[in-house]
């Protein structure tokens, strides 16, 4: 992280421009007023940002501000290009230095601080068209550019998909904040385009990225990372220290396949490990590139795959997983919200028929459902029923922070999926200082992976858990039945 200095712009400096003979810069953004305070680790952020020439990548844990942060970010870089305005009016020899940035970027664009806001999924254009109206932003300064709606104004708000084939968008704006960046990979060839598009058109353009959790050694990250280095971290863990976040506990519960389940993982294994001896090799990418080449050995590829995927159905669908699932919201949480993550729909609707059949209403998210009906089953979660469930929809964009209970079936090492899941949890409310985590998951299987995963990333040990049990548990209104959390803590 850079050591980097507050800059300090006052108003006076800011709207002093509009006295000298150089004309101001329209910038929407320079009515943004929070109806609160940012923290010492978000105005460092933004300060980290500044001295790095107004470009980077900050890897904040998922409840700690990012958006505002980002807000924050084009409205210093605003103020400050006014100034260079200003500035230049007076002696422009003066400002080479200190501005060298902005300089060469208003050379290329319009007069106005056009703002690009870049996001992956429908639902945050809409969580930050709200936040930028509560936050003092005019209305008609706010553009949407998705679907059939094509308004682009000072402050555009897009998905990356939109973009793609709209990228004049890219061209006329100063700023661009690239949300959830991770989503966007050196393997996402489409995505990756509007990387190549930044590079082609202004080297000089200020880029922020924004993300929870990012593997810097992974290399389909490279291009994102080499045009947006990391500047600023601040994880879970930090967040939990400085009280930012509620305290995450893991607790794992472990369960075992069925004699019929077992016999069919075991054979899928055992023909998976065959085949990848036979070919030499077990990287997928490698099989697919068999796969292609046709022939005998294509055949075996193809069976290499259909027992992979086999095994893995397997493994979201055991039904003693979703039975645990479902022991656990109607014995200790019947009346609590409650997460739960699985990794495909079939294995989210066998659970939600086995909850029916105990009289247990619950409800699934996907990114299938409409606006509004999304909006319906949110308004009701809560108070028609407590088990909301979702494969992938609820890891990005849903923010309800009296959450404090998350139950995770899913089968997956994708620390970024992890991370997004548990971070739903982790927002503090009055009243809430931890949050469980339920890792449910298979002995003798691949499953210890996701419970590894989430221990990761969650930063927590046995002793740190262990302290946790020490305390009075039921000073946190926890509806459980027992005294402690021994029947499920560390059954591994």
């Amino acid at each position: 992280m850079l050591d980097s200095k507050p800059t300090e712009i006052t108003s006076e400096l800011a709207s002093s421009t509009s006295s000298t003979s150089t004309p101001s810069i329209p910038a929407a953004i320079l009515s943004l007023k929070f109806p609160f305070s940012l923290t010492k680790d978000q105005l460092e952020a933004v300060d980290a940002w500044v001295s790095n020439g107004y470009k980077g990548l900050l890897i904040y844990s998922t409840g700690t501000g990012k958006t505002e942060i980002a807000f924050e970010c084009a409205k210093r870089a605003a103020e400050e290009l006014i100034i260079l305005h200003s500035k230049a009016g007076l002696n422009a020899t003066n400002n080479r230095n200190n501005y060298t940035d902005f300089q060469n970027n208003s050379a290329n664009t319009s007069n106005s601080f056009n703002i690009l806001f870049l996001v992956p999924r429908i639902i945050l254009i809409e969580q930050n068209i709200n936040r930028l109206e509560r936050y003092n932003i005019p209305k008609e300064k706010v553009g949407v550019f998705f679907g059939e709606r094509k308004e682009a104004r000072e402050i555009t708000i897009s998905t990356y998909q939109s973009i793609i084939n709209n990228v004049d968008l890219v061209y006329n704006s100063k700023m661009l904040i690239f949300d959830e960046i991770h989503l966007v990979s050196d393997t996402a060839t489409t995505l990756r385009k509007i990387f190549e598009v930044v590079v082609s058109v202004d080297h000089k353009k200020l880029l922020l990225g924004l993300t929870a959790t990012i593997d810097e050694e992974d290399p389909k990250y490279n291009t994102i990372l080499s045009l947006l280095p990391p500047i600023k971290r601040y994880m879970i863990k930090d967040a939990v220290r400085d009280k930012r976040l509620a305290k995450p506990v893991v607790i794992p519960t472990k369960v075992h396949l069925t004699y019929h389940e077992k016999k069919i993982y075991s054979e899928c294994s055992s023909k998976i490990r065959n085949i990848s001896e036979y070919l030499g090799t077990s990287d997928p990418k490698s099989i697919i590139s068999i796969l292609k080449k046709g022939g005998h050995t294509a055949g075996l590829a193809r069976s290499w795959f259909a027992n992979v995927k086999r095994r893995k159905d397997l493994v979201n669908c055991a039904e003693n997983k979703l039975i645990s699932a479902v022991n656990l919201i109607k014995d200790r949480h019947p009346d609590e919200r409650i997460m739960v993550f699985s990794e495909t729909i079939e294995s989210i609707e066998k659970l939600k028929k086995l909850l029916q059949n105990q009289g247990i209403v619950s409800m699934v998210i996907d990114s299938k459902l409409k606006s509004k009906e999304r909006h319906k089953i949110l308004s009701e979660w809560g108070k028609e029923f407590f088990p909301l469930l979702s494969v992938h929809t609820l890891e990005i964009g849903y923010d309800v922070p009296e959450v404090r209970i998350a139950i995770i079936l899913a089968t997956t090492s994708n620390m970024n999926q992890i991370t997004q899941r548990i971070g739903r949890t982790l927002r503090k409310t009055k009243g809430k200082d931890t949050a469980l985590i339920y890792a449910i998951y298979l002995s003798d299987t691949h499953d210890a992976i996701t419970l590894k995963m989430v221990r990761q990333a969650t930063n927590m040990n046995k002793q740190g858990l262990q302290a946790y049990k020490n305390r009075n548990i039921r000073q946190m209104s926890d509806p459980c039945k027992d005294d402690s959390l021994d029947k499920y803590v560390f059954r591994c």
